[in-house]
């Protein structure tokens, strides 16, 4: 922990940035959901993994570890990835040695998709929210989430 909130005072300020945090994350999910789809007719959430297939350190994450990568949606990805897989987005590899585990892998049509889409949701994201905060508000607060994220680890 990096600070000791002992005053009611100090407590209250944070917990006013709590609420502010989680409002602006809903409103920008919600934002990027909807030009998404206007956009794309894409779900966000084929977005997000997408993006973790393509980012992935071997690209192919077995099927139950996708469902730790992503970051919009953890129930249902099972049906989520046949829903890609349906639409040519996303292929199934079996794993070796194992019958019944399989691997999520993206395909050429899904990094095309990847391609195409990226510039519109990084100028949706920087319209919604990255283009809100100054330099320094960004460096402070990529400083805190990554203290966060790593404290959860």
């Amino acid at each position: 922990m990096v600070q000791d909130l002992a005053s009611p005072a100090d407590r209250q300020t944070h917990f006013q940035m709590w609420r502010s945090f989680l409002e602006a994350h809903s409103t920008v999910v919600k934002q990027l959901e909807r030009r998404m789809q206007e956009q794309h007719g894409l779900p966000l959430a084929w977005w997000d993994v997408l993006l973790q297939l393509a980012d992935g350190p071997d690209g192919r994450p077995r099927m139950g570890d996708l469902v730790e990568l992503v970051l919009l949606t953890c129930s249902g990805i099972t049906r989520l990835v046949d829903r890609m897989v349906g639409e040519e987005l996303v292929a199934r590899k079996p794993c070796p040695g194992d019958r019944r585990g399989y691997y999520a892998v993206i395909t050429e049509n899904g990094k095309e998709i990847i391609e195409k889409i990226g510039p519109d949701h990084s100028n949706d994201a920087w319209e919604g929210f990255l283009g809100h905060m100054t330099q320094e508000e960004a460096a402070v607060l990529g400083q805190v989430f990554s203290r966060v994220l790593n404290a959860g680890k």
